[in-house]
């Protein structure tokens, strides 16, 4: 048998907010995020997409501009191309190579320019402050 049910009403101010949906976190898709950065955090990998961010590519050539055996290369290919950061393309009996989309070429090129700041001591101001600092003051 069920306890009954009662209702209760809640004194004013005092009502439970909903639980905040994972769309309103700053980072909604951080799993997939952090997979594709995990990705990025392997030299071979980064030398595959630097590559690629030249253009398409067959495995073959690929594995040479970059030093690997061709089966390494493609076992790197396989997982880049699993987490959606590059695309193949049969040609026949080969598998031509290149880069998912742009987002991809500037997420690289980005964690280049990041290095190559934190190398020269360089500092950007975050997007916050530089959105704060051009507001106009109260007055």
């Amino acid at each position: 048998m069920r306890p009954p049910t009662v209702a209760v009403t809640p004194r004013p101010g005092t009502e439970e907010k909903p639980a905040a949906s994972t769309s309103s976190r700053p980072c909604s898709g951080a799993t997939e995020v952090a997979a594709a950065l995990q990705a990025l955090a392997t030299p071979s990998r980064l030398y595959i997409l630097a590559r690629l961010q030249e253009g398409p590519c067959p495995v073959g050539e690929l594995a040479e501009a970059v030093g690997m055996e061709a089966s390494a290369c493609s076992h790197q290919l396989r997982l880049l191309r699993n987490l959606g950061l590059v695309t193949g393309e049969r040609h026949g009996r080969s598998i031509v190579y290149s880069l998912y989309d742009n987002h991809v070429a500037e997420a690289l090129e980005q964690a280049l320019f990041h290095v190559e700041h934190l190398r020269l001591g360089l500092r950007d101001a975050p997007a916050a402050e530089t959105a704060a600092g051009s507001r106009p003051g109260p007055g």
